[in-house]
């Protein structure tokens, strides 16, 4: 027998009462940001966790919007080793886009549902401060490690909350566009799981949730695994259970866990309300990471 609304909204409460108060950080990207009504129902979430008393703080992605407008400006992409390179003109692009068309978009969307939304740039009150990255590409041991510099690619040197909390405690929806400020003052692009897992971090929060294109990690055999303990992960790292896209997300969520996040949240954002059917169920939909026995996890 299917559970009536009744049912669910019982189900919820004990839920919504622990939840009163926390600040939750959602990554926001992939297909769920490309599907009209998908973008719909993220916006509904959004604005529900608000109205029943969280904080949610979402920091969003925009690679494919990106990659449109760039394609439509006749801007070819450069890669090393398969690394894309972001150049001045690349990167005027990803300001443009993702602090423009595509943050107000989602503060728009949230806004039609009765949220009050505002949009940030990391460049904004010095939310985010990033330096230089460089990647460090070992092709084998037999030769020495090559250092790749992928251009106005940041990584983040610290997080200044002060505006998120000025936002939050008057009511309003912080929407995060990963751009951020080098000390001199250049503009660099930065991996939005990245930028989560150190808001998440600044603000002590205590979700961080990603929405991805996959239910979350898998076993061997393909299931859904739906918890698992933080000291479980770097076995199956060696085992290749993780792999591809999925091994930079664990990385930040190990970081976020060893920082003092509670849980951390991998979940379909391709399922309708997804954050609600994680948030507020008995079984959620995806994959929770938590630290529940002592272990290392630098080891």
């Amino acid at each position: 027998m299917n559970p009536s609304v009744a049912d669910i909204l019982v189900e919820s409460l004990p839920y919504i009462r622990r939840f009163a108060g926390m600040t939750i950080v959602i990554k926001y990207g992939g297909h769920a940001m490309a599907d009209e009504q998908l973008k719909e129902d993220f916006a509904r979430d959004i604005t529900l966790m608000k109205f029943i008393g969280l904080n949610p703080v979402v920091v969003h992605g925009g690679w494919p919007q990106i990659n449109l407008v760039l394609d439509r400006m006749g801007i070819r992409p450069k890669f090393v080793r398969g690394m894309r390179l972001t150049d001045e003109p690349t990167m005027d692009v990803v300001e443009m886009v993702l602090g423009g068309k595509v943050n107000k978009s989602i503060v728009a969307q949230i806004n039609q549902q009765g949220g009050r939304a505002v949009g940030l740039s990391g460049k904004d009150g010095g939310l985010i401060m990033a330096k230089k990255m460089h990647i460090v590409y070992q092709q084998d041991n037999a030769n020495p490690p090559e250092i790749i510099d992928p251009g106005l690619v940041g990584e983040v040197t610290r997080i200044n909350p002060d505006i998120i909390h000025t936002l939050t405690q008057k009511g309003f929806i912080p929407i995060i566009a990963p751009v951020g400020s080098g000390d001199s003052g250049e503009t660099y692009n930065i991996n939005a799981d990245l930028v989560a897992s150190q808001v998440a971090i600044a603000l002590s929060a205590g979700r961080l949730i990603f929405l991805t294109d996959v239910d979350g990690l898998l076993d061997p055999s393909g299931s859904l695994i739906s918890s698992i303990d933080a000291n479980d992960i770097p076995r199956m790292l060696e085992a290749k259970t993780i792999s591809g896209g999925m091994i930079p997300k664990i990385e930040y969520a190990l970081e976020a866990l060893k920082n003092g996040i509670e849980k951390v949240h991998i979940i379909n954002g391709r399922k309708r309300h997804a954050l609600v059917l994680e948030l507020f169920t008995d079984q959620g939909i995806g994959t929770e990471v938590t630290i529940n026995k002592p272990g290392n996890l630098n080891g």
